[in-house]
């Protein structure tokens, strides 16, 4: 399905490329993948408390690592 959107996100997220993150949140297919970008890109650039920012990274984490988990390329068509 979108494999390579969540690869991409977690390659975004460790290099902290924030501004390639911003980018795929808005060409994703995938609604959560982007409303969970959209909460850590927020959370980060306005910082309300640190652990508002914590949360959020984890959430994205979590869901990045779920969809990987359960999402699979078809391999025979």
């Amino acid at each position: 399905m979108y494999s390579d959107d969540y690869e991409k996100a977690l390659h975004f997220m460790i290099w902290g490329q924030w501004d390639d993150l911003l980018v795929l949140m808005v060409r994703t297919r995938d609604h959560f993948l982007s409303k969970k970008i959209e909460t850590f890109l927020h959370a980060y650039h306005y910082p309300n408390h640190e652990a508002v920012l914590y949360v959020s990274h984890e959430n994205l984490l979590h869901y990045i690592d779920h969809a990987q988990a359960t999402t699979h390329d078809k391999l025979y068509v």
